[in-house]
């Protein structure tokens, strides 16, 4: 963290605890009661119970499933030490990518992992043909 992200945070956390000291959040509305975290506003209201339904059943949306399968690819990836696992690994990861990709407006943001890919190509050996 930054210097002055911290003094920023300094700040902050001193100004509420004086405000926790002088009760100004003693009588704030719904003090006492379990904070509602499910916003289905942004949900067209003729959705919003199917939306319900499938979010406790644990079901997720294509797109979102697609992208922990991609997230979980990338942590078998980074386990891998066989160079001929990691090729595959990789070859499949692109694959996955590449459908998501074909399903968006926006393709999949994986330049945070671009580093790490560009070392194992660099590491993966290229294996000239007999002549």
């Amino acid at each position: 963290m930054s210097l002055s992200l911290a003094f920023i945070e300094a700040i902050a956390e001193e100004r509420i605890r004086a405000a926790q000291q002088n009760g100004e959040f003693d009588n704030l509305p719904g003090r006492g009661r379990p904070l509602e975290l499910d916003d289905d506003a942004h949900v067209p209201p003729e959705l919003r119970m199917a939306w319900r339904v499938l979010k406790n059943a644990g079901c997720l949306p294509p797109e979102l499933e697609a992208e922990r399968e991609i997230q979980n690819a990338l942590e078998l990836l980074r386990a891998m030490t066989d160079e001929a696992e990691r090729y595959r690994q990789m070859q499949r990861l692109n694959l996955m990518v590449t459908k998501l990709n074909e399903t968006r407006r926006r393709p999949v943001f994986l330049e945070a992992e671009q580093f790490y890919y560009d070392k194992i190509v660099a590491r993966v050996p290229v294996r000239k043909p007999p002549a």
